[in-house]
């Protein structure tokens, strides 16, 4: 028994030895990342892209005053402190980092090389980075809506879009990743893709008020709204929506409650317009159909105008779910942080009667709607096709 003890204990102690000389690092720091200040992409290329603003913008997506503007709200949550072995990388480098990556969709290990950096302080620095921007941000950008600002937004949608009472438009997008190990089938879409969905409220100027991102690829667009924080306020009437008002000219109509539009996946309720389901339809109900996605076009909008900025979308990621959702998270605060700076160009639409209605509208599947649903939407259809009517409508 003692000379199988024997065997045993050496046998342990050969194998420690093993993982202990496998485990070896050769370079406390590599010869390469040691002339980060000579030769990285921080100390050179960025700061020749400052003397031209148009390439650092599409460099970094954004302008060197709004990188300057973020640099000061973000600069103190992701500084590090120097330590005796080593210089800590300075915030605006962290922050480089951070741009880079959700502007590109790279691998780590490509903006670790560009940067001078190890691959595993870029995963650090983007995840820590990512997520004080949306916390910084966040109050200031995507702040819960109060009763008033639904007042605005409805406000908005019927000045650019001709949709009174409407609180915005909801949709949902599919964030394409790599297949989460031991997930199964919970990530995999109807695409035939692995994703997460990122369900959005988004007003008149293409801006994101709204924004519920995690919710697995399988699950429905109407299944996610109704599992998230904003569906369920909507649905239990704790979303402090303004109280119901005339419709503009039609105050025989009576009052009527605002609304937020979306397409054939969510379902008809009292406070969310769906478009009439079927191919042949009566000319109100087809004017009412135009007119909705007319409304609803301002969040596939939003998710255009989000993909191209921040091209993280453009590829499948190769992270864990809880990353990615803070990628997203951050892109959505930045996407309302360059729209607010650049108020001018957001205002702008596009001219009247120049816009189609979106596809699929013929192909909607009939569910049960409480009766009070179809009654806002059949007094909305009457509107449309009388006081509410608009001159290039019956051209469309």
């Amino acid at each position: 028994m003692d000379e199988v003890n024997v065997l045993a204990a050496s046998y342990l102690l050969r194998r420690s030895q093993v993982r202990r000389r496998a485990k070896r690092r050769r370079f406390w720091v590599h010869p390469i990342l040691r002339r980060r200040l000579q030769h990285g992409e921080f100390h050179h290329l960025v700061q020749e892209l400052r003397l031209d603003d148009g390439r650092f913008q599409r460099y970094f997506r954004l302008t060197r005053a709004q990188f300057d503007v973020l640099l000061a709200r973000v600069g103190a949550r992701v500084s590090r402190m120097d330590t005796n072995y080593r210089r800590a990388i300075p915030a605006a480098e962290r922050l480089s980092i951070c741009l880079r990556f959700l502007a590109t969709g790279d691998s780590f290990r490509t903006i670790a090389n560009s940067f001078r950096v190890g691959t595993s302080t870029a995963s650090i620095i983007v995840s820590d980075v990512a997520s004080a921007i949306w916390d910084v941000l966040v109050e200031d950008y995507m702040a819960v809506p109060t009763a008033e600002d639904w007042r605005c937004i409805a406000e908005g949608f019927q000045e650019r879009w001709n949709f009174p009472l409407c609180c915005g438009a909801v949709d949902g997008k599919h964030v394409v990743l790599r297949a989460p190990r031991n997930s199964g089938s919970m990530f995999h879409n109807y695409k035939g893709t692995f994703s997460i969905v990122l369900l959005a409220v988004v007003d008149a100027q293409r801006c994101f008020r709204v924004i519920d991102v995690g919710g697995y690829g399988r699950t429905s667009d109407g299944g996610i709204l109704a599992n998230s924080a904003f569906g369920r306020a909507l649905r239990n009437g704790t979303l402090q929506l303004p109280a119901d008002r005339l419709l503009p000219g039609a105050e025989h109509r009576g009052p009527q409650p605002h609304v937020f539009v979306g397409d054939e996946a969510f379902p008809l309720r009292k406070n969310l317009m769906r478009p009439f389901p079927g191919r042949t339809l009566p000319r109100d109900r087809r004017v009412y159909n135009y007119r909705l996605s007319r409304a609803r076009l301002v969040v596939e909008n939003a998710f255009g105008i989000l993909a191209s900025q921040w091209r993280m979308y453009w590829r499948p990621m190769e992270l864990q779910p809880e990353f990615v959702e803070k990628c997203v998270k951050a892109t959505c605060v930045l996407h309302n942080f360059i729209q607010k700076s650049n108020s001018a160009s957001a205002i702008r639409g596009p001219p009247d009667g120049d816009v189609e209605p979106l596809p699929g509208l013929g192909r909607v599947a009939v569910n049960n709607s409480a009766r009070e649903a179809i009654r806002v939407r059949e007094t909305f259809a009457a509107y449309f096709s009388a006081e509410g009517a608009v001159p290039w409508q019956n051209n469309v």
